[in-house]
């Protein structure tokens, strides 16, 4: 606790500090009181029950001590809180981008890294994009969790204040690899951060229509397209191959053309290839159009 990891160390550690020592107090006075009562006002000691009743200082105390404790419990996690969301104008940007099941990291000039490396006592505003489905970005040592919500902007900012490595992970389920998405926070001296960002390769666009429409529409977070094994069947050397697929409880043999893919996209629950579950697939009927799956089915082509 109270390390110099980042500079929201200190308020979420007090926080916890607070809200549990509290918490502890009043577990504690809470079973005192329950066991001097079984004692003191068991039928042995008092066989007539008496009635107690307009006692005003009891009401009183019961009712303002509660309230002190948690306005004070609210004031320390809001003054904790608070300045997480007030990041400074000079602030470094990166952007953090989360799919199934992998974190990518955008520097300034278009360069890209699986590891985000960072220099130390700098702010840094790292806004949060998702690809697919909710992530969580969680820096436990910065005391950082920030949720990254496909279509919606948001953002996370610390200032780094250890060197080293630490742990990124995800604090959101997002499918059966979720454990396994991870990666590395760097903090470097800022020469040092200079000169790695200097050496980073600049990214070239994507020019490539059928593919971007793949990435944009979360394709790739449950097909590969180098032929490891997913959730869906991957789009390595699929097109024009003979697929096993099961229509309506029958297996049968299917070539993967134009018309099976496009069925595919906007029925995916009709052929269900051999060895995949039914139901995974989303329709994107409505919401792709006949072009983009034409400009698709060339970039599959390409995948031998």
């Amino acid at each position: 606790m109270f390390s110099n990891a980042s500079n929201f160390v200190h308020g979420s550690d007090l926080s916890t500090l607070v809200i549990g020592g509290f918490s502890v107090f009043i577990l504690i006075s809470f079973t005192a009181i329950m066991i001097l009562f079984v004692v003191k006002y068991n039928r042995k000691r008092n066989p007539k029950a008496t009635q107690v009743k307009d006692n005003i200082v009891l009401e009183t105390t019961w009712i303002s001590l509660p309230v002190v404790i948690v306005l004070i419990m609210f004031y320390i996690g809001w003054e904790g809180f608070l300045p997480m969301r007030q990041d400074p104008k000079n602030a470094m940007h990166v952007k953090a981008i989360g799919r199934m099941w992998k974190w990518q990291f955008e520097y300034p000039g278009n360069k890209v890294s699986d590891t985000l490396v960072l220099p130390l006592n700098k702010p840094v505003r790292v806004d949060l994009v998702s690809r697919d489905v909710i992530h969580g970005f969680f820096i436990p040592a910065f005391r950082i969790k920030e949720d990254c919500v496909p279509g919606q902007n948001n953002y996370s900012w610390f200032i780094p204040g250890e060197l080293g490595d630490f742990d990124l992970l995800c604090s959101a389920y997002c499918g059966v690899n979720h454990s396994y998405m991870s990666a590395i926070i760097r903090i470097v001296p800022e020469e040092s951060f200079k000169v790695w960002v200097a050496r980073l390769p600049i990214r070239k666009p994507d020019t490539n229509l059928g593919h971007k429409l793949i990435e944009k529409n979360g394709c790739i977070a449950c097909h590969s397209i180098d032929g490891s094994k997913m959730l869906g069947p991957t789009f390595k050397g699929l097109y024009g191959s003979s697929v096993d697929v099961t229509t309506d409880g029958v297996d049968h043999k299917i070539t993967a053309d134009s018309v099976y893919l496009k069925s595919s996209i906007l029925d995916p629950n009709k052929d269900i290839v051999v060895g995949y579950n039914k139901g995974l697939m989303k329709s994107y009927n409505h919401r792709i159009t006949d072009k983009d799956i034409q400009l698709i089915n060339e970039y599959l082509k390409t995948l031998k």
